[in-house]
């Protein structure tokens, strides 16, 4: 069976630690002689992340280690989100999105008197055109549209496009084109890898 883009990431066992980053294209510039300081922000914006996953034997480091062989390196992409926010925080059921690319502040519809709070992940798309997104306010729907504060932008023109509110993932790809892992006498494997938002 041929390999598809994006892979789904293995489900024999969870990764240890997940650190996200998010990178922002921001110019700043210092007076050596006052300090005072100018930045300017660009449209750049972007996930990061290092997936750390815990010691295992060879039956499960098997298919961790054939899933990210088949990457190619930073050739393959990968569905990744919060492993630990698999739910939102609000009690919204339903948002749709409306925006134009590079928009922070896009138009969501949600159900009346349900909420997105600050720190909820929504994902628009799916599978090769999935983009994670999180929100950086509370909001209560009206049932009509308003806008909703979300990071990073709109990767696309998005027109009433609805949002995936559980298990949110974006499309990732390896960092590298190298990717090692470790086996120890007690025949324990160790894998860490390196990845960023596919874009």
């Amino acid at each position: 069976m041929a390999i598809s883009y994006p892979l789904t990431m293995p489900t024999v066992t969870s990764p240890r630690v997940i650190e996200l980053r998010a990178i922002n294209a921001v110019a700043y510039s210092q007076s050596p002689f006052t300090f005072a300081g100018q930045a300017h922000a660009y449209q750049g914006q972007m996930w990061q992340a290092d997936v750390t996953l815990p010691a295992m034997r060879r039956a499960n480091a098997a298919e961790w280690v054939a899933f990210l062989v088949s990457l190619r390196g930073q050739y393959g992409t990968f569905l990744l989100g919060d492993t630990t926010c698999a739910s939102i925080r609000g009690t919204a059921t339903s948002c749709s999105v409306t925006g134009s690319a590079g928009d922070n502040t896009v138009s969501a519809t949600v159900p009346i008197g349900e909420t997105l709070l600050m720190g909820d992940y929504i994902q628009l798309g799916s599978a090769a055109t999935a983009t994670l997104h999180k929100v950086l306010v509370n909001y209560t729907g009206t049932g009509s549209a308003a806008d909703l504060e979300i990071w990073p932008g709109l990767r696309v023109d998005r027109s009433s496009a609805t949002a995936t509110l559980s298990n949110a993932r974006g499309v990732f790809r390896l960092s590298t084109n190298q990717q090692p892992w470790t086996i120890n006498q007690a025949s324990t494997y160790g894998i860490t890898f390196p990845a960023m938002e596919a874009i």
